[in-house]
């Protein structure tokens, strides 16, 4: 019987790369939100219409077909690496160089010359495929049209195998990154063996985040899963995934007419290395979601609140709630 996960190919990983390291693996808010790579294992060329929310998102693939949710291990690798930067104090260049071997072990993939192979392949699937969305505010309306890559160049060495890979990142991406419009995403998303599976991971991740539980009707899921097959085989498929429980942090459970996610390990998860998680009143988060708007997943913002608190040193927070909305402001204007 085949396994659910991938095995752990690259292991001792953090060994032998030197630029990849401790950065967490981090995708963007907007292509986890919406369907923007198809999950099909062969060549899709269909126009894939999607509509949420008054949200209209138009995908458009080159004849090679779209790109796929596979494909997006190489901009999950650069908005990592740009978000480590930023961290850093650095601003990144929407220019970005990196070592073909370096990408493939960090998104757990073989090197051999057949994965390179794919690794090109699966560039010319993201330059090629355009993007239409419409943006709403107030009584006024934006269309755009964007590619998801700019533009890619690969230097090679005489036998052949890729060395380097320069990657120009679109308008949209780039501009997701500055605002730090990204969540980090378990490194074990990259053991994933379906294509559906990755799907509803990153779904599970941007909704239900550090919350004990999130809910959505079957049909919602379904559509904002983008998968083409019918709900039936959606929900089998689903099922596949309760009884295996192998998705990293959450768990579903198909209840009816609704999937209900729930955290895994919630209760431990109130410790954070060591200390006793702050505990944030419900209005507190309320109140952030407002600092920082839409384009921030809040319970994200959080885990970086964690995470810099914990970093301080300090032994205690007098008020949880306070520092948390402080830090959201300082998130929001660095300058105050």
């Amino acid at each position: 019987m085949i396994k659910p996960l991938l095995p752990e190919r690259h292991p001792n990983q953090e060994l032998f790369i030197c630029d990849f390291g401790d950065v967490m693996p981090k995708s963007d808010i907007a292509s986890m939100e919406h369907p923007l790579f198809t999950l099909s294992t062969k060549p899709d060329t269909n126009v894939r219409n999607y509509e949420h929310n008054g949200n209209h998102v138009v995908i458009t693939p080159s004849i090679l077909g779209h790109a796929t949710i596979h494909d997006k291990d190489i901009l999950i690798y650069c908005i990592s690496q740009l978000m480590a930067g930023i961290n850093r104090g650095e601003t990144p260049s929407r220019n970005i160089k990196l070592k073909a071997y370096d990408l493939l072990v960090s998104t757990n993939r073989g090197t051999g010359g057949r994965e390179y192979e794919l690794l090109k392949k699966s560039l010319k699937r993201l330059r090629g495929t355009v993007i239409e969305t419409n943006i709403q505010t107030g009584n006024q309306e934006k269309w755009s049209v964007f590619g998801i890559l700019e533009k890619a160049d690969v230097t090679r060495e005489v036998n052949g195998r890729m060395v380097e890979i320069e990657i120009q990142l679109s308008e949209w991406l780039y501009d997701s990154i500055m605002k730090q419009s990204v969540l980090t995403i378990s490194r074990h998303y990259f053991r994933l063996r379906k294509p559906l599976e990755r799907r509803i991971y990153e779904i599970s991740r941007k909704h239900c985040g550090s919350q004990k539980q999130w809910k959505i009707g079957l049909q919602s899921l379904h559509k904002k899963s983008g998968s083409s097959g019918g709900l039936k085989k959606f929900r089998f498929m689903l099922k596949e995934i309760e009884n295996y429980n192998h998705l990293p942090d959450y768990s579903l459970k198909i209840e009816g007419d609704n999937v209900v996610f729930n955290q895994k390990n919630y209760i431990e998860a109130r410790e954070v290395e060591g200390h006793d998680r702050p505990y944030l009143q419900p209005d507190t988060i309320e109140k952030a979601k407002g600092i920082v708007g839409r384009n921030f997943d809040i319970y994200s913002v959080e885990q970086d609140w964690l995470e810099f608190w914990i970093n301080s040193g300090k032994e205690e927070l007098r008020s949880p709630d306070g520092a948390f909305i402080n830090f959201c402001k300082k998130r929001m204007n660095p300058n105050l």
